[in-house]
């Protein structure tokens, strides 16, 4: 009987293992993208904003960003927030890529159709929120090059009377 509990433990072990193993040689995230997203989310349990810049992304605001609508720029607008709250109500013309999507499978963001020379826009529930400074410190990580980030996210596109959408 112990053996066999002895046994059952170390194929436990072997699969956790073996697992994470593939886990960690299928990510194409570098140590110091995972410890920025890490940075995130211990700003977000902490209940405190996130950082006012982040390092080769470019902030935008709700002005900017309803400029760049209207003119019809070529951008793509990424909503990076879970897919309840997406549905419930995005910025107009919006894909949702989440961030644990992505950090999860690095592939989530070709399939969301990005690519490398988009304009990117990324944001989620304001300055409290995790989710699109992660998310674009990891397209940054992928070699994607002009990431913009509306750091007062949908919050702020709100107060401002623009529009929202809902639905997938």
């Amino acid at each position: 009987m112990k053996s066999m509990v002895r046994t059952g433990f170390v194929i436990a072990l072997a699969i956790i293992f073996l697992a994470s193993a593939g886990y960690a040689a299928d990510s194409k995230y570098s140590a110091d993208t995972i410890k920025k997203v890490d940075e995130c989310k211990t700003l977000k349990r902490d209940k405190k904003d996130m950082a006012e810049t982040l390092s080769g992304i470019k902030n935008l605001k709700a002005e900017e960003l309803k400029s760049w609508v209207d003119q019809k720029k070529k951008i793509v607008i990424l909503d990076n927030r879970p897919a309840d709250e997406y549905e419930k109500e995005h910025i107009p013309g919006a894909v949702r890529l989440n961030s644990d999507d992505l950090l999860e499978d690095s592939k989530k963001a070709e399939q969301a159709g990005l690519k490398k020379d988009d304009i990117i826009v990324n944001y989620c529930n304001g300055v409290k929120c995790w989710r699109s400074p992660a998310v674009a410190v990891m397209l940054q990580n992928l070699g994607y090059k002009n990431i913009h980030w509306l750091r007062d996210g949908l919050p702020e596109w709100i107060k401002k009377g623009y529009p929202t959408a809902e639905g997938k």
